[in-house]
């Protein structure tokens, strides 16, 4: 991982995700996370118009790490570096895109739920990955013990983590950074309430603090 995205997510140590059609309004949404303290952003490929989200928040806003989520195949790789991804995340382990993000020099961060998978990412020379969906995958208990064996393994829980639970995954020490889309709730940005999105992201700081100082 990089020395600015490891110092950016050790300071605010949650990533929030944008999946917005609409370039307009994932702009809006990536300024409104960076109001509330937010300043590292993986934009979901989950739509046909995401990519273009991405390249606008990347062009348009300033002092943001804009990263690719839900990325499949190593074309799709390929093709949000070169549009200037700085980080990858995808929702499983894909040996091709490990290797790619690993040559390029790109963070990259695969979705691991299993003990073997994360045995995998470990073997292949990844160090930080994903721990997807979090919560239906055994949680704060499953992640504790992930760490007692895979000791140099660090994780970002994604997947039905909330503002209930974000303080007790924070509070593991291998946990680098929790990932969540409850920061930009759809129904919000529809209506353009971003003090909405600003002010959950800002409550997440508050989270993260309490935890970690």
């Amino acid at each position: 991982m990089s020395t600015d995205l490891s110092q950016r997510l050790a300071a605010a140590p949650v990533v929030p995700l944008i999946g917005e059609d609409d370039a307009g309004r994932a702009v809006k949404t990536a300024n409104a996370l960076k109001d509330g303290g937010l300043s590292v952003i993986e934009v979901v490929l989950r739509s046909d118009n995401a990519l273009k989200g991405m390249e606008a928040i990347l062009a348009e806003t300033e002092g943001l790490i804009v990263g690719a989520g839900t990325v499949l195949t190593l074309d799709q790789a390929r093709r949000v570096v070169d549009s200037g991804a700085q980080f990858i995340v995808s929702p499983g382990l894909v040996d091709d895109i490990a290797r790619f993000c690993l040559d390029e020099g790109v963070p990259f961060f695969p979705g691991t739920m299993t003990a073997g998978e994360v045995q995998r990412a470990y073997a292949l020379g990844l160090r930080e990955v994903k721990f997807f969906p979090a919560s239906l995958a055994g949680g704060v208990p499953m992640l504790k013990a992930f760490s007692s064996v895979f000791r140099e393994m660090r994780f970002m829980p994604t997947g039905g983590v909330s503002p209930g639970n974000l303080a007790d995954f924070l509070a593991l020490p291998s946990v680098i950074a929790c990932g969540g889309s409850w920061l930009t709730p759809k129904e919000a940005i529809a209506s353009s309430d971003y003090d909405t999105v600003t002010r959950l992201a800002r409550e997440a700081i508050a989270i993260a603090r309490s935890v970690r100082g």
